[in-house]
């Protein structure tokens, strides 16, 4: 099949609306799968700190709420919205909760994981919160394990990068 990019998805948001990653061209991209009833939840406020300090330098968190461990998120998409907004803040594009592992596991995480379509590496999602890092030519280029801060200077010095 060859390398593929991220632009060629569209998925929908947590209201129900098209999301368009070809939208993103030119932009350093962090996917994210999240979930509201998890240890790392919290997460979400350096999420929000992340996006909101380098926005305008090119950059976007996208998240994608997934109940793939643990039953964590449980919620609906109306639900999980109303939290994200009321108890972290967020204003960064989250999407409509899907599945990141399994026969289930939906399509941008199939690319994600699979190295014959991202081209760069095979991997698992281990956990909820893990991060992908989506160069601006909508490539893969680094994940980031679950537990690692957002704001962790691995993934700052990466937006940084020209």
């Amino acid at each position: 099949m060859g390398k593929e990019n991220i632009y060629q998805f569209k998925v929908a948001d947590l209201i129900g609306n098209e999301f368009d990653f070809s939208s993103l061209k030119g932009k350093k991209v962090m996917i994210v799968n999240t979930a509201s009833k998890c240890g790392l939840t919290p997460q979400y406020k350096d999420l929000e700190l992340l996006f909101d300090q380098y926005k305008d330098s090119n950059f976007v968190v996208v998240g994608f709420p997934a109940n793939n461990f643990g039953a964590q998120e449980p919620a609906t998409n109306s639900e999980i919205a109303t939290f994200c907004r009321f108890n972290y803040g967020v204003t960064f594009p989250m999407m409509a909760k899907v599945s990141v592992k399994g026969d289930d596991m939906c399509a941008i995480y199939q690319f994600l994981t699979q190295k014959s379509r991202n081209g760069f590496q095979d991997s698992e999602v281990e956990w909820n919160f893990q991060k992908y890092l989506i160069n601006q030519n909508g490539e893969l280029e680094k994940v980031i394990k679950p537990q690692t801060s957002p704001t962790d200077s691995s993934i700052t010095d990466w937006i940084m990068e020209l």
